[in-house]
């Protein structure tokens, strides 16, 4: 009999935030979001000049934590989630740790999407959500070997998860999900009238 294994494996961690650290409301992490894109003038003119969907904080404020607490007990909860899921890669990460690099803010419109991208020169990325209406767009990662495959024939529509060119995610509010930085992921349409709110933020090893 043949003997078939899986190799290389992509490894995703979800759980919920309040897991680790302590216990961040939602609601209120909601507002603070609208209130940092409310007076984010920079990040305001930056959306409309590069054409973003919505607002991002992304390349205009880089002290989210310090302007609201709230935003420190998130970063409290995602160093000790980023601390288990480097365990389960059985990262060698030496005399070194993995370090918060940077967090974002994303309120995404209907109508809104983000395109697909990788997170280079970090170790680990991931995103917390924040407000996720009913019909909003999921996350799609992509088999990071999609590049190299060819000629491949496309898979059938019920092969197993592993197997599949796409995985498509549906994150609750409250839940926070990681991965490797040079996993290709993207955020499709949002489809719903309401806002969806995220924060996202990359990892280093130092």
């Amino acid at each position: 009999m043949p003997k078939i294994s899986s190799l290389f494996a992509t490894r995703l961690y979800r759980a919920r935030l309040s897991d680790h650290g302590p216990a961040v409301d939602t609601g209120e992490l909601a507002a603070s979001c609208y209130s940092i894109a409310e007076d984010d003038e920079a990040g305001q003119d930056w959306c409309e000049r590069e054409g973003y969907p919505g607002y991002t904080s992304y390349a205009s404020l880089t002290d989210l934590p310090w302007r609201f607490p709230i935003f420190a007990d998130v970063v409290k909860a995602l160093d000790a989630h980023v601390a288990s899921f480097a365990r389960d890669l059985a990262f060698d990460l030496g005399d070194k740790g993995l370090v918060l690099e940077d967090i974002w803010i994303n309120i995404l419109p209907e109508g809104g999407a983000h395109g697909s991208h990788i997170h280079p020169h970090s170790v680990i990325s991931g995103t917390t959500y924040v407000q996720m209406p009913e019909g909003t767009s999921a996350l799609r990662l992509e088999d990071p070997r999609l590049p190299m495959m060819m000629a491949a024939p496309t898979r059938l529509k019920d092969c197993p998860e592993e197997l599949k060119t796409f995985v498509y995610l549906a994150p609750e509010a409250g839940e926070v999900l990681l991965w490797e930085s040079w996993l290709r992921h993207e955020v499709p349409m949002n489809m719903s009238e309401d806002e969806r709110i995220s924060v996202s933020f990359n990892y280093r090893w130092e």
